[in-house]
């Protein structure tokens, strides 16, 4: 405001002294009436550009979550990390080097060849679906950060919406205690309050304030933990809904909800993706002890090799021969290592879905305990600390109650409504997090 106030100054006072005959009506014919549009121009310009400039981006869940799809660094790592995958499955054929020899059968000269070994068909094959597995593993990994992403920005959105409603409701009490501290004062020095009824005002008017401008900071905060996850950590976002007024579609949300999900904790969460993952994990380290096995198989050779002098009819000769595995106990302390691991994978898995199942039996208890909470403060709080804000006032206007009265009745009502928003946000997060362990 000071800064249009100073902006419109200025344009006066350049019209008023540097240009005087533009800006005296008939000074010039038919200049100054478009002298005078420019000015008005400029003026409305400079009024209104630095109010839309200041205007917050209002931003959807679902527009969140998109964005936060299409570029975070945990979804760029698994696309690498596929991609990494699928360049080694390219190369599951893959022989060792040839060797280059030069030798001289018969000590007059030497002469050069080649030899070739190619292991048993059945190791490239496994080695493909080993590769593939190692894929199908990427691929659940990028489902698991989606799926860890979605939930972050839910959470993150839900922290913003939480901020925003704090903030307004403490700038409706800080308002309600400014009015409250001024009717004190007058009523001070008409000597009809008492001095430490108003210090104990101008307290509890400041004590207010200053919850204000605490949740204003957290506001902010809150504004750059989804502006980091959506890539535009300084943009000043807002999600343009008041969380209170959420409360009834969240009831009734969380009431279809509860009434759809499985008895079975374990067909709760089959749909996890992070379970998804550790079943896939335990399909390659099972793939890895066929990979063994197979390459205990023997591997054939082949070369071309001088066998004879110079003057021979035949002076190349092919080779032919099978490499034979006969160190059995490094394959056999290869295929035990394999076999751990596989285990190891196996305990890993049955670790996660117990651990899944816990946590989703806690987040169904939060779900339903909040819900009976919400209920309550819908049909039964919010109702009384309205109705207690209004009859306090009221009845303190009159002279009906003293002064403790009034602000031990004004801290009840605001109590219940912060513990009302309080039950919206954590009934929420149950939900997030019910949505997350079921995979969706």
């Amino acid at each position: 405001m000071t800064a249009n106030k100073q902006a419109k100054w200025h344009v006066r006072i350049s019209c008023n002294r540097q240009a005087p005959p533009l800006c005296r009506r008939g000074a010039v014919p038919g200049r100054g009436r478009g002298v005078r549009r420019n000015v008005w121009a400029a003026l409305l310009f400079l009024l209104t550009f630095p109010a839309a400039a200041q205007q917050p981006t209002i931003i959807r869940l679902d527009s969140a979550e998109t964005q936060a799809l299409r570029q975070h660094p945990r979804l760029r790592q698994s696309a690498q990390e596929i991609e990494e995958q699928r360049a080694l499955k390219r190369g599951s054929f893959s022989p060792t080097n040839p060797d280059f020899l030069f030798s001289a059968p018969n000590g007059n000269r030497w002469a050069p060849g080649v030899v070739q070994t190619i292991d048993f068909p059945t190791v490239y094959r496994q080695q493909a679906r080993n590769a593939q597995a190692g894929i199908a593993l990427a691929e659940r990994g990028l489902d698991v950060n989606r799926a860890t992403v979605r939930r972050d920005v839910r959470l993150a959105y839900l922290n913003l919406q939480v901020a925003e409603a704090q903030v307004r409701q403490l700038t409706y009490q800080d308002s309600l205690f400014r009015v409250l501290q001024a009717t004190t004062e007058r009523l001070f020095a008409a000597g009809e309050v008492t001095s430490l009824q108003r210090i104990s005002t101008a307290a509890e008017a400041r004590q207010v304030n200053n919850q204000l401008t605490q949740a204003t900071v957290d506001r902010r905060s809150a504004q750059r933990r989804l502006g980091l996850l959506l890539g535009r950590p300084n943009a000043d976002l807002t999600t343009g809904t008041d969380l209170r007024q959420t409360g009834i579609e969240l009831a009734q949300t969380g009431t279809e909800l509860l009434g759809s999900l499985p008895i079975l904790d374990s067909a709760a969460v089959a749909g996890s993706p992070t379970l998804a993952y550790y079943a896939q994990n335990v399909t390659l380290s099972q793939s890895g002890i066929s990979l063994v096995r197979a390459r205990r198989t023997p591997a054939l050779t082949l070369g071309y090799q001088n066998q004879g002098e110079a003057d021979s009819p035949y002076r190349y000769r092919l080779q032919f021969g099978v490499s034979v595995p006969l160190y059995f106990w490094t394959y056999r302390s290869q295929l035990q290592a394999a076999t751990a691991r596989a285990g190891a994978a196996q305990a890993q898995a049955q670790v996660q879905q117990l651990e899944l199942g816990t946590q989703y039996q806690q987040a169904l208890a939060d779900t339903r305990k909040f819900a009976t909470s919400l209920t309550y403060y819908e049909q039964t709080g919010l109702p009384q600390s309205t109705a207690i804000i209004s009859q306090s006032q009221r009845l303190f206007r009159a002279g009906e109650i003293s002064y403790l009265a009034l602000i031990q009745s004004l801290n009840q009502a605001f109590t219940i409504q912060n513990t009302y928003l309080t039950t919206i946000r954590d009934y929420r997060q149950a939900i997030v997090e019910l949505n997350y362990l079921r995979g969706q």
